[in-house]
């Protein structure tokens, strides 16, 4: 092939690379990394460090049952930020450290940073809770864990430990986290 070719081969796929508008990061160990027909499948924790910018704001947090997992869907306000999404033995209150009284067979703490779940006025974005009852298949209930210094937690309470897939998704923002059941 002649290199005219191959530069032009090159930029096609460099163009069609950058059209997505979804980045997806799959909990999926480098052995696995196909994801199973029934769902997610992996159970490690994601970690995504922010781009820079100014704080997204969280504008709501829903959640809806499907066949094989759950999905929670957090909707933000300006650009995507770096988050984590880890197993935990409880859900505490951020900046406090105090527990948060909710029953669960399992927990996956979602930390969004920078984020507020507040405007510069101090009036919420993230209305309501801090406890929202699901009551999906295996998500229980979604819980707002803290809105401090830059970071907004957010809990997954569930019934049982599963596999989990993280994407954040753009048009409008939004980060969704789909949980086997």
């Amino acid at each position: 092939m002649r290199p005219s070719r191959i530069a032009a081969v090159l930029v096609c796929f460099a163009v069609l690379a950058g059209c997505g508008t979804e980045r997806t990061t799959t909990a999926t160990p480098a052995a696995q990394a196909t994801p199973s027909p029934s769902g997610p499948t992996s159970t490690a924790e994601v970690d995504v460090q922010p781009k820079g910018g100014e704080p997204a704001l969280v504008a709501a947090v829903r959640f809806a049952a499907h066949d094989g997992y759950d999905r929670v869907v957090i909707d933000l306000k300006g650009d995507q930020p770096g988050y984590r999404v880890e197993w935990v033995d409880e859900l505490v209150q951020d900046g406090t450290g105090e527990p948060i009284d909710v029953k669960g067979g399992a927990y996956l703490q979602v930390t969004l940073m920078p984020a507020n779940a507040h405007t510069d006025k101090g009036d919420p974005t993230w209305t309501g809770g801090p406890v929202f009852q699901a009551n999906l298949g295996n998500v229980q209930s979604v819980v707002k864990t803290g809105d401090f210094e830059g970071h907004v937690g957010v809990g997954i309470v569930l019934d049982h430990r599963a596999g989990f897939e993280v994407k954040a998704q753009t048009g409008p923002e939004r980060l969704v986290i789909d949980v086997a059941h």
